[in-house]
């Protein structure tokens, strides 16, 4: 990881202009790495359009490591739970982004794999960039997604999910031993224009409602795995949710707390989040809920953790 000092003379300039004259690709490239950090400023995420000060450190990977990241991928092979004439469903495995955010995206996604399965969907949805996409999973989440195949399945999906028909269960570990086992956060989430994500807020502030329903499994030593149920389905609201009540997700690399007393962080490559089960209704009226194991490096987690 090589590492660059401000100057006085650069003191003030956008961070992803900066990166330019430090690295010499184009600024969609350099926006890319500085969203997945592997660019970093003072050793924290930030975001792009930041303006950096003088004493600040810059770390940046090898050009190399860029330029690889840069290769497109080929398209994914899809773990298929259920199929019929009008929708599948998949088991998303984390690592994986639904849909590209830029044309310049090299990445593949989620709907390069349906589109290789599937090349009847490209006219499916309202946007041609993401066919068949009536709801998302972050990269670094897996589990359970429903897509659409033809119209009539997508315009019925993005109705029960706008109608709150839908039933989304997750399970996570969170850091920390929740105080009551099952409870409710019904926190506001907002974007923050200061710190570039989102932030949850309290009823008397301003922000789309959110509701996050959870249940403690399992209690261990410096964790808590936890059942969790979404009735609202804002950006990032289970990791929101979570870092405002003080018990961040294990793995979270965004929404997270600086230091966190008599608990050390746990290494992992991924956030401990998977979508466990989706319940929706099919065409025909008929209500079916799908379900996605948890992965083995999650299990592998529970299976470390120290107990009480």
């Amino acid at each position: 990881m090589k590492k660059h000092i401000v100057t006085a003379e650069e003191a003030g300039t956008r961070f992803d202009l900066l990166l330019t004259t430090l690295i010499k690709q184009s600024r969609s490239l350099i926006q890319k790495a500085i969203k997945s950090g592997d660019i970093t400023l003072n050793k924290k995420l930030v975001t792009p359009h930041v303006s950096v000060e003088e004493g600040d450190i810059v770390s940046y990977p090898d050009l190399s490591k860029l330029i690889k990241k840069a290769v497109k991928q080929p398209a994914p092979i899809l773990e298929i739970l259920y199929e019929d004439k009008d929708l599948m469903v998949i088991n998303k495995p984390a690592g994986l982004v639904v849909h590209k955010a830029h044309l310049q995206d090299e990445d593949a996604t989620v709907v390069d794999g349906v589109l290789k399965h599937f090349p009847k969907i490209k006219n499916v949805g309202d946007d041609p960039s993401r066919p068949g996409i009536v709801h998302r999973l972050d990269k670094d989440v897996s589990g359970v997604m429903v897509i659409a195949k033809t119209k009539k399945a997508f315009e019925n999906l993005k109705e029960q999910f706008k109608e709150r028909d839908v039933k989304k269960e997750y399970l996570a570990l969170v850091y920390g031993q929740l105080p009551r086992v099952t409870d409710r956060i019904d926190l506001k989430i907002a974007r923050s224009k200061q710190r570039g994500r989102m932030v949850a807020r309290t009823q008397q502030q301003e922000g789309r409602e959110a509701i996050t329903d959870f249940e403690v499994l399992k209690l261990y030593k410096t964790t808590s795995f936890v059942r969790v149920h979404i009735l609202t389905g804002r950006t990032h609201q289970i990791r929101v949710h979570f870092l405002a009540i003080d018990h961040p997700l294990v793995g979270d690399k965004l929404y997270k707390k600086s230091h966190m007393k008599n608990i050390r962080p746990i290494e992992l490559n991924r956030i401990f989040l998977h979508a466990h089960a989706l319940t929706i209704k099919l065409l025909n009226g008929e209500e079916k809920t799908f379900t996605a194991p948890l992965p083995d490096e999650l299990e592998h987690i529970l299976s470390i953790q120290p107990v009480l």
